[in-house]
């Protein structure tokens, strides 16, 4: 394990996801596996049209998200019982697998996510 610090920037993503004029994800990978993603959504956005298709069509996303929202307002639903809960700026928040989302409003929303290292030792 280095000692020094890795700084990274979302201006220059290891990976992205394309959501045209929709918005898009921006995504780094740090030297241990950790992974920040910049999401950003635009007004009329939902996970089902501009996500779940590449993501291979998923019933509901597969991911857990801790992050923290920037602007905008972002309804995100348990696919299995339905219950909504709306995210807006300065919320931090942890989402299980098993969901969908929509961005409510004429605002864009802008998202921070984190994700541990995937291979954990």
């Amino acid at each position: 394990m280095s000692n020094s610090i890795e700084i990274r920037r979302f201006e220059t993503p290891d990976d992205s996801l394309d959501m045209k004029e929709r918005g898009g994800i921006n995504i780094i990978k740090m030297a241990d596996g950790t992974t920040g993603m910049r999401a950003t959504f635009e007004p009329g956005w939902t996970w089902e049209e501009d996500e779940k298709p590449l993501l291979g069509s998923p019933d509901s996303c597969p991911m857990r998200h801790t992050g923290y929202c920037i602007a905008g307002k972002l309804v995100v639903r348990m696919v299995d019982t339905g219950a909504e809960t709306t995210l807006t700026k300065g919320d931090f928040f942890e989402i299980p697998p098993g969901h969908d989302a929509y961005v409510d409003g004429a605002d864009r929303v802008e998202l921070i996510l984190f994700g541990p290292p995937e291979h954990q030792h």
